[in-house]
């Protein structure tokens, strides 16, 4: 797979687009799957491993890549199945999540597709394996499954979720007191986080799946005479999401006049490539990589101060 990533200054072209772009990969079987390739830094065979002791049994061990030590996840086991077979000639997908590197395992890397985030659906309920799911699409007429990479992450390495006591320095005011923050990511566990990081600064909090479902929210709520910025503090989005990714929210949001003054706060696992002035381009306020709740509560806190004076 040499070369695979030898284009990234291009890809950058999709930001705001409504665009990503797949690296398939296959596990056991015929499945497909599929990662961002903004998530991956590169692709190699699997290199020479060394087991940890006490560590998960998803970790298979850690390798020396470019001078760091790498976790090298077993990506079939971390969803529940057996453990891949014949090492030697599996695949290692070398990702950035949440501010680290971690290498996935996998049987073979198959290619790289440009798609719209128009064509990656929500998980169909009942699926099965929908618990490790986050979004589902076709290549081929053939069925591509996206894995909620961050709830496999949280299970073998759980986040400290606690916030320091120093981060929240005021209460809100009564004139803020019946504003909620709307709260938008595709990833079950992700939503989890930020609900309960918001919530413990006694927020009420409203969440959506994917970037179009907010969108027709904020629509539903003018429709009803009522206006998203009178009804919310902030709005709080991941930037991958099917159906309608975050940047296309931001932009759908900065396009209407009657919401375009919305305070808007990027929240993404893709910190090893995306930066403030990519977040910029579609006019989102702010932009904090996952998931350190210090820097989310501090991003609140100080939405509050500003109004509050």
């Amino acid at each position: 797979m040499a070369g695979v990533l030898d284009s990234v200054n291009q890809r950058t072209q999709l930001v705001g687009q409504n665009r990503l772009e797949l690296l398939l990969f296959r596990l056991n079987g015929g499945q497909l799957y599929g990662i961002n390739v903004f998530k991956v830094k590169e692709v190699l065979q699997c290199p020479k491993m060394t087991i940890m002791p006490k560590s998960s049994p998803i970790v298979r061990g850690v390798a020396n890549i470019r001078g760091g030590t790498i976790p090298i996840l077993d990506m079939n086991m971390a969803t529940g199945r057996s453990a891949l077979e014949d090492v030697e000639n599996c695949f290692v997908i070398i990702t950035e999540y949440n501010m680290k590197v971690q290498g996935f395992l996998v049987r073979m890397v198959d290619r790289i597709v440009n798609m719209n985030w128009e064509e990656i659906h929500p998980p169909p309920k009942g699926t099965g394996r929908d618990h490790y799911l986050t979004a589902v699409t076709k290549v081929d007429d053939k069925l591509v499954e996206i894995i909620d990479v961050e709830k496999i992450l949280a299970e073998v390495s759980p986040m400290n979720e606690e916030l320091s006591e120093d981060v929240v320095r005021h209460e809100p005011t009564d004139d803020l007191a019946n504003k909620k923050i709307l709260i938008v990511d595709d990833s079950a566990i992700a939503r989890k986080q930020v609900q309960r990081c918001i919530e413990s600064l006694g927020i009420e909090v409203v969440a959506k799946n994917d970037g179009r479902e907010a969108l027709e929210y904020l629509m539903e709520l003018i429709d009803s005479g009522t206006s998203p910025t009178d009804e919310l503090l902030m709005i709080v989005s991941d930037i991958e999401m099917p159906e309608m990714d975050g940047y296309t929210l931001t932009s759908a949001i900065r396009n209407d006049p009657r919401i375009n003054d919305m305070h808007i706060v990027l929240h993404t696992s893709l910190s090893g490539v995306f930066n403030k002035a990519m977040v910029e381009k579609v006019g989102a306020n702010d932009f904090i990589a996952k998931f350190n709740p210090d820097l989310l509560a501090g991003a609140v806190m100080e939405r509050i101060q500003i109004l509050t004076g």
